[in-house]
């Protein structure tokens, strides 16, 4: 059985001494999935949450955790992180976000709990800004996925172990709840329900072609607010002017943002 490096000889933890190993160049890559209801899912990528932009502030999270892993992990060195980056892939089919947290380095020792951390805490902030839309959002598949550099040298999580998020993720059973409660069934109060219609059409388009409310409306040269009042419900129509400038920008017709409502 191979020996577990933070145990010394009497099977007490302690930091493993690095000052022997040669400095090399370093990388990690990890991920976490949190899978959510549709309409959580749909603030978090069109940029309108309760709290207000989901991805922007859960990515500085990921960076700012990766930055201060050896403070929450007690045995980690602290190193000094030349690149952390954390990315968002959408996923439509199953409501959730696959999130990848690379992290890379020039020492003595890998950054792999560098980049689990970063992951793991840019899920648990995206769960903080969607959590009063959906309570049930659930974080899982935290993982390394691969590492590169070191003694050890390069790693790849095996073909065998890759998977897509299951559809019966979302219905595992509340814990303590003794029922199952599947996305349908769960409790939205009026204010954040999604709607149909325009609004619906608005939120769809956004999503298909990945476009943030505050990003979108920053090159539209138009107020946020006019697409956050609509998207929540606020208001009940998007200026014409304001509309028009929106599809020049995606290169559409001011009436393909409504889809055939408007």
């Amino acid at each position: 059985m191979t020996k577990l490096s933070h145990l010394d000889e009497q099977g007490a933890a302690h930091m493993v001494d690095v000052s022997a190993k040669d400095i090399t160049t370093r990388q990690a890559c990890a991920e976490a999935i949190i899978q959510m209801s549709e309409q959580a899912f749909s603030a978090a990528i069109t940029g309108t949450g309760p709290k207000g932009e989901v991805l922007a502030t859960a990515r500085i999270a990921g960076i700012m955790a990766i930055k201060r892993t050896s403070e929450l992990i007690p045995l980690c060195h602290p190193l000094s992180i030349s690149n952390a980056a954390i990315d968002f892939e959408p996923l439509p089919k199953q409501s959730a976000l696959r999130i990848l947290a690379t992290v890379k380095t020039d020492g003595k020792t890998g950054v792999e709990m560098e980049a689990l951390t970063g992951a793991s805490i840019a899920a648990l902030t995206v769960y903080d800004m969607i959590k009063a839309i959906d309570k049930a959002s659930q974080i899982g598949s935290i993982r390394l996925l691969a590492k590169s550099g070191g003694k050890s040298g390069a790693y790849s999580i095996p073909q065998s172990h890759t998977h897509h998020v299951s559809s019966g993720f979302r219905d595992a059973p509340a814990r303590g709840l003794g029922k199952t409660m599947t996305p349908t069934q769960r409790s939205v109060t009026p204010a954040q329900t999604l709607g149909g219609g325009p609004r619906q059409a608005l939120r769809t388009f956004m999503i298909e072609h990945h476009l943030r409310a505050s990003q979108w409306a920053k090159a539209a040269n138009v107020p946020v607010a006019q697409i956050y009042g609509f998207l929540t419900g606020k208001t009940h129509t998007i200026a014409p002017e304001t509309l028009s400038k929106l599809a020049s920008v995606v290169g559409v017709r001011p009436q393909d943002l409504l889809g055939s409502h408007e």
